[in-house]
């Protein structure tokens, strides 16, 4: 029981697997890429323009522009956990020979920007935009589908107070599912040699569960063991409620306290009471034969949601910076939103076995030898 605890404790945050000996464990030893390098470029290209517009059409959005770069003072950086342990890449502008400088960061998500672009660009309840987002995240440990080197569809959308529920976060889950799996039929046709038995295609349905039941079914688990369990039955799931402490005491996963509301009460379809208006699609991988998760979206906190996750996460002292002035003043839209990874994407859609054949970054030469062993062309 005491290894069972400590195991869960550990596995809150930090996403990746830990160390390289683990990692040349798990990648495949009898891969061979579906698609040519060439080939996996034009794959790329159509899978992001058929998802761009989808995602358009979907959820009524349009696409905006947005920071690489921002002033440490708004707020809007993204933390990504609540435990404080990634942090963003700072740097100083010495502007007008220090009598105006400004210190900035490079942004690790466009999660917080979007909610106050909602009010830029005078969003109405309906109406929403996406970012072709690029970050950096320094603290990952980089392996098979972890990169420092951030891209994603960041998208957002105003609603309404009334819409706040799981009936609207289950909707919009359903119509970014309906372009996931529109956007592999499309690579597919394109590259017929994407569909095959070795690696099966996704789902047409993904499978609601949330965060609690999960628990429930596994109940001695940690987190990533209970999400594989999961995906042997369900090979795409959405999982409800990801911050909101459960029955064990933990949270499914740590995530940031001023963006996705975890703490609102709900009800599951039995009837029993659950907190949480956020969540994760995870699907199996077959070429990795893991769990792999495609994006995070979620209900965004009104004024006393903020407050109580703050305040349930010591940080109070956020609701001085002016991105949480503006929540707590009603300055900004009510919203629901999310990221997608792009890379991850592809890399499901085009059967990669590494998040490098498709996204051009940074490796260690460790990872880079052990790929190269392996028949996995990292691109440089």
């Amino acid at each position: 029981m005491v290894n069972s605890m400590l195991d869960k404790k550990a596995d809150l945050a930090g996403p990746g697997i830990g160390n390289y000996e683990d990692l040349e464990k798990k990648l495949p030893n009898d891969y061979t890429s579906l698609l040519t390098p060439k080939e996996t470029q034009v794959a790329i290209s159509a899978a992001k323009t058929y998802i761009e517009e989808g995602l358009s059409k979907e959820l009524n959005l349009i696409r905006v522009e947005v920071p690489l770069i921002v002033d440490v003072r708004s707020g809007v950086n993204d933390y990504l956990d609540r435990d404080g342990s990634r942090k963003p890449i700072g740097f100083h502008i010495s502007n007008d020979h220090e009598k105006n400088p400004i210190d900035a960061e490079i942004v690790q998500a466009a999660t917080k920007w979007k909610r106050i672009a909602l009010k830029q660009f005078d969003m109405k309840p309906g109406e929403g935009l996406f970012t072709d987002m690029r970050a950096v995240r320094k603290d990952y440990f980089l392996d098979h589908d972890h990169s420092a080197y951030v891209d994603q569809w960041d998208w957002e959308m105003v609603i309404t107070k009334e819409q706040r529920n799981l009936d609207l976060l289950m909707d919009v889950v359903e119509k970014i599912w309906k372009v996931l799996k529109g956007a592999e039929t499309h690579v597919q046709e394109m590259f017929p040699q994407l569909k095959t038995d070795k690696y099966p295609s996704l789902p047409e349905k993904l499978t609601f569960l949330h965060a609690e039941d999960i628990l429930a079914m596994y109940p001695d688990m940690p987190r990533k063991q209970r999400e594989t369990a999961i995906l042997q039955e369900y090979p795409a799931v959405f999982i409800i409620g990801i911050g909101w402490t459960l029955k064990d005491g933990y949270p499914h996963e740590m995530r940031a306290a001023d963006y996705d509301d975890w703490v609102t009460e709900t009800v599951s379809a039995d009837g029993k009471p659950m907190h949480g208006l956020n969540g994760d699609i995870l699907v199996w991988n077959p070429v990795t034969k893991r769990r792999h998760e495609l994006t995070s979206m979620g209900v965004r906190v009104n004024p006393e949601t903020l407050k109580m996750q703050l305040e349930m996460s010591n940080q109070l002292d956020f609701l001085e910076l002016p991105y949480h002035q503006a929540i707590m003043n009603g300055q900004i839209p009510l919203s629901i939103g999310g990221g997608i990874g792009q890379s991850r994407t592809y890399m499901l859609l085009l059967k990669k076995a590494h998040l490098g054949e498709v996204s051009v970054t940074v490796w260690p030469d460790i990872l880079k030898e052990m790929c190269r062993e392996k028949n996995i062309h990292v691109l440089e």
